[in-house]
C-alpha cells in the first residue's frame, strides 16, 4: 500500500512538473513569436555582406549569411579549395565532392556532412537557394582540413588551406568507442531526433570526463558504483545492433560536437519509475522525449 501511495505521489509530482515546464515553454514561445513578428523586417534589412578569402585571395563564389552563420555554395567553394569532381543525385538531393584524397557527401535538409567516413554536425541544415546547395563554411572547410578565421568587426572570413583532406574515419575513431557509444545511444534513444541522440552521447562523454565517473565509455555505461546507471544495461537492450543514425550520432559526439559539456543526467518523465533526477539536479533542456540535467 505504501508503495502504491508513493507511486501516486511521484506520478502527481511528474504531472505537475510537466505542466509547469509546458507553461514556461508556452511563455517563451509567445515571447519569441512576438519578437520575430516585430523584428523580421529589420533583421533581414540588416543582413550584412560577408567577404570570404582563401589564402588571402578573395573568394568569388556564392556566400550567404543565414542565422548568424556564413554559408557558401558547395560547388564553387570546393573548386576554390582543390581540383575536384562534383556530382548531384536528384533522387536523394545529395551532392558528392571527390578529390584524390577526399570524398564528401552533403544532403539537402541534413544537419551533417560525411567526409572520408567522418561526420561533422551543423545546427543549420544544408539548404538550396537559387538552385544552389549551401552549407556552413566551417563545415565544408573542415572536410578539406582548412582553418577558418572570423572577423566580426569587418564581417570577413579568412580561410587557410591545410592538407587538403581530413583524416579518414577509419584512422580517427576508436572502434570500441563507436561500438559502445552507438549502442547506448540506440538503446536509450532509437526513436528520438538526431539532436536527442547526440545529447545522450554527450551525457556519456561528459561523465567520462568527470572525476566522479569512470574514464572510459564502456566504464561509464556499465558503472555500478551507485547502482546501475542506464536501464538498457539491466534489460539487455544495450547489446542490440544500433541503427545507422545512432552510429552517426556517436561519431558526431566523438568529433567533439556537444549540446552542452556539462549535462550528466537525462530521463523520460512519462515512463520513468522515479523523478529523483528532477528533484535533485539542475534542469538544462528538453530534447525529444528526454529531459536533460546538469
Amino acid at each position: 500500500m505504501t508503495s502504491c501511495v508513493q507511486n501516486l505521489i511521484e506520478r502527481k509530482y511528474i504531472l505537475e512538473t510537466i505542466r509547469t515546464r509546458m507553461l514556461r515553454l508556452a511563455t517563451y514561445l509567445t515571447a519569441f513569436v512576438l519578437l520575430f513578428s516585430f523584428g523580421t523586417l529589420s533583421v533581414h534589412a540588416a543582413t550584412p555582406t560577408v567577404n570570404v578569402s582563401v589564402d588571402g585571395t578573395p573568394y568569388g563564389g556564392g556566400v550567404l549569411f543565414r542565422e548568424e552563420t556564413t554559408c557558401v555554395a558547395i560547388r564553387s567553394f570546393s573548386e576554390a579549395m582543390s581540383d575536384c569532381e562534383i556530382t548531384w543525385d536528384e533522387a536523394t538531393k545529395t551532392a558528392t565532392v571527390r578529390t584524390d584524397d577526399l570524398t564528401v557527401h552533403a544532403t539537402v535538409g541534413a544537419h551533417y556532412i560525411e567526409a572520408n567516413g567522418r561526420y561533422f554536425y551543423t545546427p543549420l541544415a544544408i539548404f538550396i537557394y537559387n538552385e544552389t546547395m549551401y552549407l556552413p563554411i566551417r563545415l565544408i572547410a573542415k572536410a578539406f582540413d582548412a582553418t577558418v578565421g572570423w572577423d566580426g568587426a569587418t564581417y570577413s572570413v579568412a580561410v587557410e588551406r591545410g592538407s587538403g583532406s581530413v583524416t579518414p574515419g577509419s584512422q580517427f575513431y576508436a572502434s570500441d568507442e563507436v561500438y559502445w557509444l552507438s549502442r547506448i545511444i540506440h538503446a536509450e534513444s532509437a526513436g528520438q531526433p538526431l539532436l536527442g541522440k547526440i545529447a545522450v552521447g554527450n551525457v556519456v562523454l561528459n561523465r567520462m570526463a568527470h572525476p566522479s565517473y569512470p574514464n572510459t565509455i564502456y566504464g561509464v555505461i556499465f558503472d555500478r558504483k551507485y547502482g546501475t546507471q542506464f536501464e538498457p544495461v539491466l534489460n539487455g537492450t544495450v547489446y542490440r545492433t544500433p541503427n545507422a543514425e545512432s552510429v552517426i550520432a556517436a561519431k558526431i559526439c566523438l568529433e567533439g560536437y556537444t549540446v552542452s559539456d556539462e549535462i550528466l543526467f537525462f530521463y523520460n518523465p512519462v515512463i520513468a519509475q522515479t523523478n529523483w533526477i528532477a528533484r535533485n539536479r539542475e534542469f538544462f533542456a528538453v530534447i525529444g522525449d528526454h529531459w536533460f540535467y546538469y
